[in-house]
């Protein structure tokens, strides 16, 4: 099967995800029955998503890259993906649905470059390189990433917090952690996991969620997220919340598609991919086809902003169909910021963050200029002072 893409997907409002596009995955999910999917696409997710395994190139780094063999061609340049700051759209209260369509990422992979970028560029833990952290992340829609830290990296995460508006989201990750982490309420992973219904503008600052300040080691805004916040207001709000969460010396950590994707667009093309559905006995049964932008999309290159049309379109086989069609297609329009290095880090300086590092993938081996490697543009930014009062 042949999978091209050139932007990367978002998960959930509060987040979601954007992604980075890697291909091909580098391990398979658990098995679920047809019926479970198509129930948990209305938001309630009783099983784990499926997906058909593909062999990953052993050269491509924390699960990105560009490969080209016989049987398989793909392509990576991947865009972000969307995240709204008002009310979850139909697009994103479908989590099952989104979980599988980027169910190729390598979270644990990912996540250990995030951790050891903090370890790298942070100045809150010189003094204890045995300090446990204590992470956040942003607009985590089905937060495979809150929930991976726990899971894989017990030894270096002390909790981890997930953020989003999406009730359908929170509700998918909440089950999700409880299969991943164990039983809550016995000491154990899953008591350290928790996941807050706010908008990433005002984390912390309303009196639903007070949030301490200084609480927090790290925090993520990954998949592109970030492309919801399509004004200055909205980006320096998230920033100045978030700064007041890290503690002196923290990192946040930025994953957006790279600015080569916006200085070279001439006209806006049609993106998409399919993932292919498997029973318990590997057989095939239907597939998940997605579209991220499309050819007739509107694009404002003022305020760089593109009108994203997103599309997710669930075939199953005869013997599975069901009735309820909005369960299987399901189309928004979407708009997204498209940011530059300059934008993120002057405002990054307004809410006292500076520029440490910048890569371009979820990889410290690819370099942000790298004409070839680099798709993703990723900021790791270390707070030196509280933000700026504007």
């Amino acid at each position: 099967m042949k999978i091209r893409s050139n932007l990367i997907l978002p998960l959930a409002w509060g987040i979601l995800p954007s992604a980075a596009f890697s291909p091909l995955p580098t391990g398979s999910m658990p098995k679920t029955p047809p019926m479970m999917i198509l129930s948990a696409s209305k938001s309630k997710r009783t099983g784990a998503m499926s997906r058909k395994s593909k062999k990953a190139d052993d050269s491509s780094s924390g699960g990105f890259g560009k490969q080209t063999n016989d049987e398989t061609e793909t392509a990576i340049e991947i865009e972000n993906p969307p995240q709204s700051i008002q009310d979850a759209g139909r697009i994103y209260s479908r989590p099952a649905l989104y979980d599988l369509a980027f169910g190729y990422r390598n979270y644990e992979e990912e996540v250990r470059f995030l951790l050891d970028s903090h370890e790298k560029y942070s100045t809150s833990s010189e003094d204890s390189s045995a300090k446990l952290m204590n992470v956040i992340e942003l607009a985590a829609g089905p937060a495979r990433h809150a929930i991976s830290a726990l899971r894989h990296f017990s030894s270096k995460v002390n909790s981890s917090t997930a953020v989003d508006i999406s009730k359908d989201m929170i509700e998918y990750a909440l089950e999700t952690a409880d299969e991943e982490l164990g039983d809550s309420g016995v000491g154990g992973m899953r008591d350290k996991f928790q996941y807050i219904e706010e908008d990433m503008r005002y984390i912390g600052q309303t009196d639903g969620h007070p949030m301490k300040p200084g609480a927090f080691d790290s925090a993520w805004i990954l998949l592109g997220s970030m492309a919801h916040l399509t004004t200055n207001d909205d980006v320096i709000s998230c920033f100045s919340s978030t700064s007041h969460l890290l503690c002196q010396g923290g990192t946040m950590i930025i994953e957006l598609p790279h600015p080569r994707e916006t200085f070279s667009m001439v006209e806006c093309t049609r993106n998409g991919w399919e993932v292919p559905l498997e029973d318990e006995n590997g057989d095939e049964y239907g597939e998940l086809k997605i579209v991220w932008g499309d050819d007739d999309d509107a694009f404002d290159p003022i305020r760089q902003i593109r009108d994203f049309t997103v599309a997710m379109d669930l075939t199953i086989s005869e013997d599975m169909q069901v009735n309820d069609s909005d369960l299987q297609s399901v189309k928004e329009i979407v708009p997204m910021r498209l940011f530059t290095y300059q934008e993120i880090e002057a405002m990054g300086r307004i809410a006292g963050f500076e520029v440490a590092g910048m890569y371009g993938a979820l990889s410290d081996e690819v370099n942000v200029n790298s004409e070839d490697g680099a798709f993703r543009l990723v900021c790791v930014l270390r707070k030196i002072r509280s933000p700026v009062s504007v």
